[in-house]
């Protein structure tokens, strides 16, 4: 993703702070049934429901279809950074998204990603710390959101090439993995932009792909590429694109306009 325009980040988190200001009632009003929430974070999920509702008119096919206390690994199309926002309106539970290293120890952004439980990832290749952070809260009946595709997907392809790592995070922890897509998210060149942008989105919640008869197999040749390639056919088939030919990324692929991806 681009660098942060500074005034434009300014502008934006003064918006975003008068947002959260005039949706005070709505946290102090916040239904008690999420128990499982801390304080700060029933102030964010009451905030994102205001914006979901409100700015971006957020719709869904139905809740993520996970017993209350069982992990999971949920994996979607990639169009805008708040797609976790629109994803977290099929739960009550805390998803564990990884995101970025540097917009994780940004100062604008620390402190809204510690209390959303994020994990942060370094950009390109596997990040051992944080593969092994997802793997130990999925096991423990988490749940944790991961892009295939890396990055947003600024191009005209359905999706971009995928990354292995969902694939190795869901053997690892032995849970189902929930795909899910995401239509008519806000653009998002820069982080915060989806603010400015109203939209009415879409999210389609797909059945469970169970792995299971892969467990034990993620060093095995072939395996985590195969997986992979299936995570995007489903994503790609919950938008309507079942024809969809997935392929995968380099360790150092970065999609570039001149290759159209």
């Amino acid at each position: 993703m681009n660098a942060l325009e500074p005034l434009g980040l300014q502008v934006a988190a003064a918006g975003l702070l008068a947002l959260a200001i005039a949706s005070g009632a709505a946290v102090v009003a916040y239904p008690l049934r999420r128990l499982r929430l801390t304080w700060p974070q029933r102030g964010l999920y009451a905030l994102n429901t205001l914006l979901c509702r409100t700015l971006w008119r957020v719709t869904t096919t139905g809740p993520l279809p996970v017993e209350n206390h069982q992990g999971a690994i949920i994996i979607c199309n990639h169009r805008s950074s708040a797609d976790p926002c629109f994803v977290e309106m099929t739960t009550d539970r805390v998803v564990h998204w990884l995101v970025a290293k540097e917009y994780y120890e940004h100062w604008a952004f620390r402190w809204l990603l510690r209390a959303a439980e994020s994990i942060p990832v370094s950009r390109g290749g596997i990040d051992t710390p944080a593969v092994k952070a997802a793997i130990r809260i999925a096991s423990q009946g988490g749940l944790v959101g991961l892009f295939p595709e890396g990055r947003v997907n600024f191009s005209d392809r359905i999706l971009l090439p995928g990354r292995p790592g969902a694939a190795l995070i869901a053997l690892k922890s032995r849970v189902p993995v929930i795909p899910c897509f995401i239509r008519g998210a806000p653009p998002a060149r820069y982080v915060l932009e989806p603010l400015i942008h109203p939209a009415r989105v879409e999210v389609i919640v797909g059945k469970p792909i169970d792995v299971s008869k892969f467990y034990g197999r993620e060093d095995e040749r072939g395996v985590l590429e195969e997986l992979t390639r299936r995570f995007l056919r489903e994503i790609a088939a919950l938008g309507g694109h079942g024809d969809f030919q997935p392929s995968l990324a380099g360790r150092f692929y970065k999609p570039t306009r001149q290759r159209g991806q």
